[in-house]
């Protein structure tokens, strides 16, 4: 079984009519999602998740491929350095 690591992912989406898209994303992702909060910025129309992981390397990283690729869509990632 390949090692986990925990990890914070941060997504800034720039287009909120992309919001139900993300979710989605997310959505099907739900295994290695320990915890979210989400802010909607009203007045400039811009949604900003962080999103608490702990996967392997290989499912943080299709996940963040994943959203990264949707339109006006912003993501980084921090993670331990130690496996978990």
């Amino acid at each position: 079984m390949a090692e986990k690591r925990l990890g914070v992912i941060g997504i800034v989406v720039e287009d909120r009519e992309m919001v139900p898209l993300v979710n989605q994303v997310l959505s099907e992702n739900e295994s290695i999602i320990i915890g979210r909060m989400g802010v909607p910025y009203r007045e400039k129309q811009i949604a900003i998740i962080s999103i608490i992981i702990n996967g392997t390397t290989d499912q943080i990283g299709a996940l963040t491929g994943k959203l990264g690729s949707l339109e006006h869509v912003s993501v980084k990632s921090a993670l331990t350095k130690k496996k978990l």
